[in-house]
């Protein structure tokens, strides 16, 4: 019976991590914008 929670335990680790990649690559552009906007105002 021990291995019915591994299994679930892998799965929510792996969802875990899928989820986390997909947080990151929607908030990654808004960073990349983010540095641009600070980069230009210190040009001036």
């Amino acid at each position: 019976m021990w291995y019915f929670s591994w299994i679930l335990g892998l799965g929510l680790a792996l969802t875990f991590g899928v989820l986390n990649a997909m947080w990151y690559e929607l908030t990654e552009p808004q960073r990349e914008r983010g540095r641009k906007e600070r980069t230009s105002a210190t040009d001036r």
